[in-house]
């Protein structure tokens, strides 16, 4: 299938994994690795872009990465500050608006404030929207938006026998968007690592070896063909969905 032809997901998520084993394969510091996935960053976000995505989530910083070692975390920061700089033009050219997933009152004040820039200035951007999970943690979500239903009980602003799911949605940080169509991990790995445990929940999965510095367009086409050869159900039979036309 020509890639023109390829339904492109209108929601993708990425956990972009296998900077420092990349680095460490090469000999290099892991730093080497994360350096490398900046510029992967922006190959995968030119990419998308192209393609129609509507809306990239990428996991780039987690609330456990906090435990790696400082240096290490302080050279994120800087990437994660030198990028957010570099880009701003490149995302206003593309019409790529900026969001943040996560605790962003937790990072480093710097960084803070050029995000909270970034984010102010591309706002009216209506090509794509970029997310970027920093100091993200889903369960950390979840108990959040739960505590904010649970005030609004307390302040009988709502009442608990009324709360619905479209309350609980609203709550999280990626409201109002939709839930992704597909999460890609690469570097090998299987598992959701914390990231988006609620709204992942009928997302199609694709995992691959491909360490993320590696990862670029042809794979990100690649992961799409995988998702085009799938039949997505939400829990009808396969006969049904024939008869409906696929979601």
């Amino acid at each position: 299938m020509d890639s023109k032809e390829l339904v492109i997901p209108s929601h993708i998520a990425i956990i972009m994994d296998g900077n420092g084993r990349w680095a460490t394969e090469r000999g290099q510091l892991r730093l080497f690795g994360h350096r490398a996935g900046v510029k992967a960053v922006q190959t995968i976000v030119e990419a998308a872009r192209s393609l129609g995505v509507r809306h990239l989530t990428l996991y780039a910083f987690s609330t456990e990465n906090w435990q790696r070692p400082a240096s290490e975390v302080s050279g994120l920061m800087a990437l994660l500050q030198n990028y957010l700089k570099s880009e701003l033009q490149r995302m206003l050219r593309n019409e790529i608006r900026l969001h943040c997933l996560g605790d962003a009152e937790q990072l480093p004040k710097d960084v803070r404030v050029i995000l909270e820039e970034t984010m102010a200035k591309t706002a009216h951007c209506t090509g794509m929207n970029l997310n970027l999970a920093l100091n993200y943690g889903s369960r950390a979500e979840i108990l959040r938006a739960v505590q904010t239903l649970a005030r609004a009980c307390e302040e009988k602003s709502l009442h608990w026998a009324d709360i619905e799911e479209a309350h609980f949605v609203r709550e999280l940080y990626s409201a109002p968007q939709p839930d992704p169509d597909l999460l890609i991990r690469t570097g090998g790995e299987c598992r959701l690592s914390n990231f988006l445990l609620w709204q992942l929940s009928y997302a199609e999965l694709y995992f691959t070896e491909v360490k993320w510095p590696d990862f670029g367009r042809d794979e990100l086409i690649e992961a799409i063909r995988a998702y085009n050869a799938r039949q997505r159900r939400f829990g009808r039979t396969g006969e049904q969905v024939q008869a409906g036309g696929q979601a």
